[in-house]
């Protein structure tokens, strides 16, 4: 006769469930944007900076977004209304940005509240890569204006 063992697990400790990270990717925080966030790793796609810096967006850390702008296209002043609320980010299109491209862009749409009014934005946000991180140009001019 087969002897099985029986199995028994025990928890003393709450299972704890990691906050979903505010970009909507269907992973925890902090095994998504928050990693670059708190500096423990960096990018290594423009869709991953991309996705970070509307966590960012919606955290209000703005030592980040100054930190993955490109210098030559950074605002002096970078700074978000304190009543803001981030509703929603949706990808649309990535076009290069992987990992050995040195550009790329994402074209994205985000929703937020504020004021008790509801915003939605969307852009083709253009990404560059140098030294090994990925950094945001701005957004790519509309078809009509395009040269």
């Amino acid at each position: 006769m087969r002897r099985t063992a029986k199995l028994s697990c025990s928890r003393t400790e709450p299972l704890v469930r990691e906050p979903p990270c505010p970009c909507q990717s269907s992973r925890p925080r902090a095994r998504c944007c928050g990693r670059f966030i708190d500096a423990i790793d960096v990018p290594v796609t423009a869709l991953e900076c991309m996705r970070s810096r509307y966590t960012a967006y919606s955290e209000h850390a703005i030592a980040y977004l100054r930190a993955t702008w490109h210098p030559a296209t950074r605002p002096g002043d970078i700074s978000i209304e304190a009543d803001v609320r981030w509703l929603g980010l949706k990808i649309h299109r990535v076009i290069a940005g992987g990992e050995n491209d040195a550009s790329g862009s994402v074209e994205f749409s985000a929703r937020w509240r504020s004021r008790g009014r509801a915003h939605r934005l969307r852009e083709v946000s253009r990404f560059v890569r140098e030294a090994g991180r990925w950094y945001y140009l701005g957004p790519a001019a509309p078809p009509d204006e395009a040269d």
